[in-house]
């Protein structure tokens, strides 16, 4: 590449636990230098000059907007009689909350554009009061996720509480009446040691309408300060389970509090290295989804007056991952598993199981019922040609209908949808979904790869308008089911984190060679992608192996894993990767941190995308294996930064998502070769 910005490298090198860490681009960690503002203004120019010369942009941009256009649609929480839920039609820019009133009229409680017109006000999470009365409900601006929360009366739409600031991946647990809630809070940064202030959450109970600094402390004091805490709240009000996780370690300490006698409360789960979600249901019972001495996952019962002896009601399944349940009438259990990647939901009445018909190989999700029971279940349900749309099925027949459908309609052209396995490298099976074509048996094609693998993330089959505009255009779109997810439950997670990292890398690599073996595509033909922690997927597998793909596209990534602690929430990650504080742990990490592995060689082309409203993964990292990439390749391919302002790790509005999809599928296509 000719006439690139401006990169002095430093002649820094750390002496790390007796390792030699070089870290020419330190400088790059800081965005408000004004080195780092002129090099990534340079980077600004040259990437646009690069992406909007791309040929087929105008169509692409119309194929997506019309795929998106099918809308999305979430399944309801019933409370009081009335549904709530969320749905985004054609033309809306985010999903909007509605409920349905006694006459049979749909009612839109909330609107992020009617907050926003901007677009920039992202709705967090939402959570309706037991009788349906009230919803507390969190939103963000400019991608930062820092929650705020408000609550509002569902008849007349009135905001009657808030904003309460500090409350990012706040759960909210209602007392009955509507009247009090329990949430999570962080405390302010003056109280905290300097750059903790992500840290140090707390649970408290707070009356509607009254100043959150009057809160109650509930619980938190002198626990780990990296800790994220879950609550919930029984229909009765008398029992609250708090549950804590240090970071995002695959393992909860869960407490119960009898709010009626009061005191200390109960250990459910504490110091034990597992799963566990736990709640009073409204039979009164203390139920418990874990994955304690059951890596696929069981469902047991307690009673709460003595949480810790618990009885297994649905036994850990050899092949399947137990997700969801939810608890009806006279004891009935349904059970949401997933089967290598494939939903399946089923009907437990005593020793009697039912199967339920689902519309074929695809994705259910949020199995929901009415707190206080019933006898029926709503939940998502998509595949790789289906729109999201919400199912009902009655437990007292079997019988599923439809209860909504996808928004909105798109023409789909012909796909198909395959599922095939491969050896990795330790002989362990890998599955990967495939999409291509229908009818197009001309192969070798443009292909790309897409994996995540990490933090027990499953990759199952569901409508992707980036998918089908690349299938339509005659590629194929991989998806890779890798350790590091919970595609297999959790020692499938555990074998793809810590020490275990390359297996990962080795999973994705696998897949890879076997769709060059067997046809699929060609190297030259091949691109991969992946963001977050796909982000250092694909930036491992393109240091590791530059000769193996065509582009590569990495999103919001972790690259540099030996500082990657310092930055944004990365010390809440440091159970799945470990942490260079420690000597061991440290080899980990430097064996396959992308960063640390560049050399000069001919690279791919390489398209990094930040988003400068990321709180969660600083955009630091893809500058600075940018700036070390476009220093060592020796080849003509281009190394590009793609940075966007007013955005951030998460949701982002549609017309952002065509915007940031258009560039990535045209980067990909013309290194690959596919013609839009």
């Amino acid at each position: 590449m000719r006439d690139l910005p401006a990169a002095p490298r430093l002649d820094l090198v750390e002496v790390l636990h007796g390792h030699e860490v070089a870290d020419p681009y330190r400088w790059l960690e800081d965005a408000a230098a004004p080195e780092t503002r002129a090099w990534s203004a340079a980077q600004d120019v040259l990437v646009r000059a690069h992406l909007d010369a791309l040929p087929g942009r105008e169509r692409l941009a119309e194929r997506l907007e019309q795929l998106l256009s099918t809308g999305v649609v979430g399944a309801p929480a019933w409370r009081g009689g009335r549904p709530i839920w969320t749905r985004r039609e054609r033309g809306q820019e985010h999903a909007v909350v509605l409920t349905r009133d006694a006459d049979g009229a749909e009612r839109v409680l909330l609107d992020p554009v009617a907050v926003d017109p901007s677009g920039a006000t992202t709705l967090d999470a939402w959570s309706p009061s037991k009788e349906g009365t009230r919803l507390a409900y969190q939103l963000s601006t400019g991608g930062d996720e820092e929650s705020l929360l408000r609550v509002l009366d569902v008849a007349t739409g009135e905001v009657l509480d808030g904003p309460v600031d500090r409350c990012r991946y706040s759960p909210v647990a209602w007392l009955p009446g509507g009247e009090e809630l329990f949430y999570v809070r962080r405390l302010p940064a003056d109280q905290v040691p300097e750059g903790e202030d992500q840290f140090h959450r707390r649970v408290w109970r707070h009356c509607v309408g009254t100043d959150p600094s009057q809160d109650s402390l509930v619980w938190g004091e002198g626990l780990d300060p990296t800790n994220y805490y879950g609550c919930s709240a029984s229909l009765d009000g008398r029992w609250l389970v708090v549950s804590a996780s240090a970071g995002t370690a695959p393992r909860d300490d869960v407490w119960l509090f009898d709010l009626l006698a009061g005191g200390p409360p109960t250990e459910v789960q504490v110091g034990v290295d597992a799963h566990c979600s736990a709640w009073v249901a409204h039979d009164g019972r203390l139920w418990l989804l874990t994955d304690a001495d059951a890596p696929r996952g069981r469902l047991c019962v307690a009673d709460p007056e003595d949480p810790t002896a618990w009885t297994t009601v649905l036994a850990e399944d050899p092949e399947a991952v137990l997700e969801d349940v939810a608890l009806l009438d006279d004891g009935v259990v349904v059970a949401l598993r997933s089967r290598h990647a494939l939903s399946e939901i089923t009907v437990h009445r005593g020793g009697l199981v039912e199967t339920v018909a689902l519309p074929g190989p695809g994705s259910s999700s949020g199995l929901s019922s009415p707190p206080d029971g019933g006898t029926a279940v709503w939940f998502g349900w998509t595949d790789a040609t289906t729109p999201p749309q919400v199912r009902h099925l009655d437990t007292t027949t079997g019988a599923v209908t439809l209860w909504a459908d996808s928004p909105g309609r798109a023409d789909l052209g012909a796909v198909v949808a395959t599922v095939v396995e491969m050896t990795s490298a330790d002989g362990t099976t890998v599955r990967a979904q495939v999409l291509s074509p229908a009818g197009r048996p001309d192969r070798p094609r443009p292909t790309v790869l897409y994996g995540y693998g990490g933090f027990g993330v499953s990759l199952t089959p569901g409508w992707s308008a980036t998918a089908l505009a690349w299938v339509e255009a005659g590629g194929a779109w991989v998806v890779a089911n890798l350790r590091g997810g919970s595609e297999e439950g959790e020692a499938w997670h555990r074998a793809g984190m810590r020490e275990h990292k390359q297996s990962v890398f080795d999973d994705f690599a696998a897949v890879a060679d076997a769709l060059v073996r067997d046809g699929w595509t060609t190297p030259s033909q091949l691109g991969i992608h992946g963001g977050s922690n796909g982000g250092l997927l694909v930036g491992a597998a393109l240091t590791q192996r530059p000769e193996a793909y065509a582009a590569v596209v990495c999103s919001a990534p972790l690259l540099d894993m030996v500082r990657y602690e310092q930055f944004g929430l990365g010390r809440t990650w440091n159970d799945e990767y470990g942490t260079a504080s420690d000597p061991t742990e440290l080899g980990w990490l430097l064996a396959y941190s992308p960063y640390h592995h560049v050399r000069e060689t001919a690279y791919p082309a390489v398209l990094f995308e930040v988003f400068d409203g990321d709180s969660r993964v600083d955009p630091l990292h893809a500058r600075k294996l940018c700036a070390a990439l476009q220093h060592a390749t020796t080849g003509e391919a281009p190394v590009l930064l793609r940075s966007e302002a007013d955005v951030g790790h998460g949701a982002r509005s549609v017309s952002r998502t065509v915007g940031l999809t258009v560039d990535t599928l045209a980067f990909l296509a013309s290194h690959t070769g596919l013609e839009l």
